[in-house]
């Protein structure tokens, strides 16, 4: 059986939060792109939103991911919230590609 589009965007987006999440390397590369790295997953996010309405997947990550690309540019804050979005889609791709696999 294959992977459904979201499930695939939340495992994509999930690591890609889990990369901005590393201490200094994420900052380093949300600063060093003019915070245009935000951007870019606010977008991902918002795609990955849009495919978990239309497949029935988890939607609690993606619109967590939005709120955070919104608010981290804020030092302490977006590293907590990058780690906690980077959690909650890695949860939510796993449960789903399990569930895909029944």
């Amino acid at each position: 059986m294959r992977m459904k589009i979201s499930v695939a965007l939340l495992w994509i987006t999930g690591l890609a939060e889990a990369f901005l999440a590393i201490p200094v390397i994420g900052g380093a590369v949300v600063i060093g792109t003019g915070y245009t790295a935000l951007g870019v997953m606010f977008v991902l996010h918002a795609i990955t939103l849009f495919f978990c309405f239309r497949e029935y997947s988890p939607k609690s990550g993606s619109v967590l991911g939005i709120i955070t690309s919104i608010v981290a540019w804020i030092p302490g804050i977006g590293w907590v919230l990058h780690l906690i979005t980077a959690v909650v889609l890695l949860i939510s791709a796993a449960v789903s590609n399990r569930s895909v696999r029944i």
